[in-house]
């Protein structure tokens, strides 16, 4: 299976984002909404607790298990949403660099957030993602 995801660039944007600005997909593609990857051990307790790249690379890691039960990897993500419990740009910019490596090349669109607060104790980062695959 191929992944239908086209990356869109352009040399009209700044190439200061690290990621495509847009994706496209053929008609016939099928899109699986991922629920928030959250850093969370397969007993419910939170991984890294205070590590920001910590609990990016979890939500990486159990991003790639929910790709898998769907029928996709990585290379079918279109877009992601980063949700960042901090005010603070470094923090941020912590939990995107673990993220941004685990793409790779299939930089795809993404939002980088700031939030006051996750739905589970200790959690810092989620991951939203959408994929899409095609026969």
């Amino acid at each position: 299976m191929t992944t239908p995801v086209k990356l869109i660039r352009s040399d009209r944007l700044s190439d200061a984002a690290e990621y495509a600005y847009a994706s496209k997909l053929p008609a016939d593609a099928e899109l699986i909404f991922l629920a928030g990857s959250c850093p969370l051990n397969v007993d419910g307790s939170t991984a890294a607790i205070g590590d920001y790249a910590g609990q990016a690379a979890k939500c990486i890691e159990n991003m790639h298990i929910a790709l898998e039960e769907a029928g996709a990897t990585i290379e079918n993500v279109v877009s992601t949403r980063v949700l960042v419990v901090s005010n603070k740009q470094a923090d941020l910019v912590k939990a995107w660099e673990v993220i941004r490596d685990a793409f790779g090349d299939h930089d795809v669109p993404s939002t980088l957030m700031g939030v006051t607060v996750l739905g589970y104790d200790h959690q810092l980062i989620e991951v939203e993602a959408v994929a899409a695959i095609s026969e």
